[in-house]
């Protein structure tokens, strides 16, 4: 596996928080995802959106500096409702309604672009039927209803359609992104499909494809033995380490922060991971939710509140020396974890007010070096 693979999200799912322009200009706070996005505006009008949105957000430009700044993967997300299944595929319904198709053309564009530029490619099943998670970044927040009904077995289908399809353009397939495993009852079924799922791929592209699974919010250590060699071959581990989302590391000093992905290290992709030590993005909970850190979480809710989120998001000219200075060294942190077990993926490339979040950023303001192999603190997980 590759040691500087690189992300961009926000493209082909939308993220209220990498985009918060898109959901402000439709002038309509029910609008917190693409599901509602698709439900709730005039299906012209949101087509035209979002086809600006695909056309526009990342370009060609975007793989030519992904390449330039020395990274070699990109993982792309891509909806379940964006897949054009045909009956040929599935007994199952292919109606993805109220979301907008369309963006499959805009993907096939963009694997042309990665191999044009010699980038590998990991293509991640960011959002299943039912939604695997309840969050906004599977298409549809509220429920987790993906275990029900023959919403798994849909999911089935629609990635034998993508291996079938486009699986010699791409180097590995991520089965499903962030499934809820901490949900009564669906550690099994999660199990279940990433075996089935695997034995899809092998059917239908061979050996050649790797496949990426996920610790499901579990733990690593909860699939040790699981899809290994000899019985499995080419599997990946994806495990998301973030230090922003509950209130025990929002407390973490900065020394903290470094320590803890500095004593982390398990033997699987380090597949998103960001610069912010705040949830302070805007919409990073949701649209129309606030922070932890600053007590717009759960205004009134009796939570620690850790201070200000000005000078710790959004535009980084704001933003002083001291904090860029941590960045770098905790940027340096995470790579020398990641490339000491299987690779990392940064996420994400860009985002529109939250610079602590992009890559691009972060090489404009200097906290990430133009060569990743560049060292400022070469001993800092000593």
């Amino acid at each position: 596996m590759a040691k500087t693979p690189f992300v961009g999200g926000g493209w082909f799912v939308l993220e209220p928080w990498i985009t918060p322009s898109i959901f402000e200009s439709t002038n309509n706070s029910d609008i917190i995802d693409e599901y509602t996005f698709g439900q709730l505006l005039d299906s012209d009008y949101a087509l035209d959106v979002l086809q600006n949105h695909w056309d526009t957000w990342i370009t060609e430009d975007d793989f030519v500096a992904i390449k330039a700044a020395g990274l070699n993967h990109v993982r792309m997300q891509i909806g379940y409702w964006s897949v054009p299944i045909t009956s040929e595929y599935t007994n199952y319904t292919t109606s993805v309604s109220p979301y907008v198709a369309g963006a499959w053309p805009y993907l096939l564009r963009a694997l042309g672009w990665a191999r044009e530029h010699s980038i590998h490619v990991i293509l991640d099943l960011h959002g299943a039927p039912g939604s695997q998670n309840g969050y906004d970044n599977s298409g549809r927040r509220g429920s987790a209803n993906w275990a029900q009904g023959s919403n798994v077995n849909r999911t089935l289908d629609i990635i034998r359609f993508i291996a079938d399809q486009i699986g010699g353009m791409i180097d590995v397939l991520e089965l499903l992104n962030e499934p809820a495993g901490y949900q009564n009852d669906i550690h099994g079924v999660i199990g279940n499909y990433w075996q089935d799922a695997y034995q899809v791929v092998r059917d239908v592209a061979g050996a050649s494809l790797k496949v990426m699974i996920g610790d499901a919010f579990l733990g690593v250590g909860n699939w040790d033995g699981f899809l290994t060699a000899p019985s499995a071959q080419g599997v990946l581990m994806d495990y998301h380490e973030y230090q922003v989302f509950n209130y025990n590391q929002l407390g973490f000093s900065e020394d903290d922060h470094i320590n803890a992905y500095a004593e982390s290290n398990l033997y699987t992709v380090s597949g998103e991971w960001s610069n912010a030590i705040t949830d302070c993005a805007q919409w990073l909970n949701g649209r129309g939710i606030g922070a932890r850190w600053d007590g717009t979480y759960q205004s009134g809710s009796g939570q620690q509140v850790f201070g200000s989120c000005d000078g710790y998001t959004g535009d980084s000219s704001t933003w002083s020396d001291e904090y860029k200075t941590f960045l770098r060294k905790y940027w340096e942190s995470q790579v020398a974890i990641g490339e000491a077990v299987q690779g990392w993926i940064f996420w994400t490339w860009k985002a529109e007010n939250a610079d602590e979040w992009s890559y691009q950023k972060g090489l404009d303001g200097g906290w990430i070096p133009q060569d990743p192999t560049d060292r400022m603190y070469p001993d800092i997980c000593s």
